[in-house]
């Protein structure tokens, strides 16, 4: 299927799997890459050295094109760019609104830049800096996320810019291709539905968890780091949720500390993330501190395997996938499936 995102990114098939935390990693980058779509690998739970191993590795188990998920204010983003740009990375992805001057340095290497956003005004602001495309997630989406459905804020997108535009929230399967397509979207995004599948490091009791949700399991909260953060609910949610914010700072205090020792960052960096990521919000301590840290509580879940000590990040399509393809079935599934949905819109009329 050629698509505007295809001819771009060099890609068989219209469709990205996300850059989730402790998630996309190698494994699950190369499987995607190696299935015709654009595998995007997530950088910021890694050190720089882990970032170009796991660049080098993706690399040793495909020729095709992949991407590196950053997050544009952390600390070190320069670095990171250095990186991608050193190791010839094919796409950048960023998880928030990049400046112009990293979209500049990027592009002038010949890196494909494809920012995520989650409102028509930030696609405008990256568009008008030079991205070469923008995915934008819907309220359905998995991780933080906003409030506004996927099926009304696409075709804004779509129609406030010039520039590829790929859609995610909700998406799992051809039909939801075929939709995107028809509301002008270039390809889709799909993270959930990468997650589960056997390609996916995630631990099979964690996997089993998402298998088991229905939609009504999967909630948005600001308990973990002040910011909408769409996830299973789990007794650790409610704790979180209910907890007063002595325990609360003591809690996040814990795992910052943790993380701090994991990422190699210092304090003050640690802070500096947390404070970037409040966009004006009226966050406690402990929100500061959980919003810089909040990888510590996805990798006790998605790495660890202890579903009660950390958060399970997850799109509504949790409720409403039962199985653990490969990425090569899920992708091949998803391209029949458009085709027949496509197949049937022309015989029909």
């Amino acid at each position: 299927m050629d698509t505007a995102l295809t001819r771009l990114v060099g890609v068989r098939h219209p469709i990205v799997q996300t850059g989730m935390g402790w998630v996309a990693g190698p494994r699950l980058v190369s499987a995607t890459a190696n299935a015709g779509a654009l595998g995007i690998l997530a950088s910021a739970t890694m050190t720089l050295d882990q970032l170009r191993d796991a660049v080098r590795e993706v690399r040793s188990r495909t020729d095709a094109p992949f991407g590196v998920n950053l997050r544009a204010d952390s600390a070190d983003a320069g670095d990171r760019v250095r990186v991608i740009i050193d190791e010839g990375v094919r796409v950048a992805s960023f998880a928030l609104a990049p400046s112009a001057e990293l979209i500049g340095v990027l592009k002038e290497s010949g890196v494909v830049v494809i920012p995520s956003v989650g409102a028509r005004r930030h696609a405008e602001k990256v568009a008008a800096w030079g991205a070469d495309a923008v995915i934008v997630q819907g309220g359905e989406g998995g991780g933080h996320t906003g409030e506004v459905a996927t099926t009304v804020l696409l075709p804004q997108v779509v129609d406030a810019v010039d520039i590829p535009v790929v859609a995610a929230g909700g998406f799992f399967d051809g039909r939801g291709l075929v939709a995107a397509l028809a509301y002008g979207a270039a390809g889709v995004a799909l993270g959930t539905r990468f997650l589960l599948t056997s390609d996916s490091t995630v631990p099979d009791a964690v996997k089993a968890r998402y298998l088991a949700a229905t939609v009504k399991d999967v909630t948005v909260t600001r308990a973990v780091d002040g910011l909408p953060h769409r996830m299973l609910r789990t007794d650790l949610v409610s704790a979180l949720e209910d907890s007063g914010r002595v325990r609360s700072l003591s809690r996040a205090v814990r795992r910052a500390a943790g993380f701090r020792r994991l990422s190699g960052l210092t304090w003050r960096q640690l802070v500096r993330d947390g404070l970037a990521m409040k966009h004006g919000k009226d966050l406690t301590w402990s929100q500061v501190l959980l919003a810089a840290n909040t990888p510590m509580l996805l990798r006790s879940a998605m790495v660890d395997g202890r579903t009660d000590l950390g958060v399970m990040a997850s799109g509504q399509v949790a409720g409403v996938i039962d199985d653990l393809p490969s990425c090569a079935e899920l992708v091949e599934r998803i391209m029949k499936e458009a085709e027949g949905v496509l197949q049937g819109l022309t015989a029909s009329r």
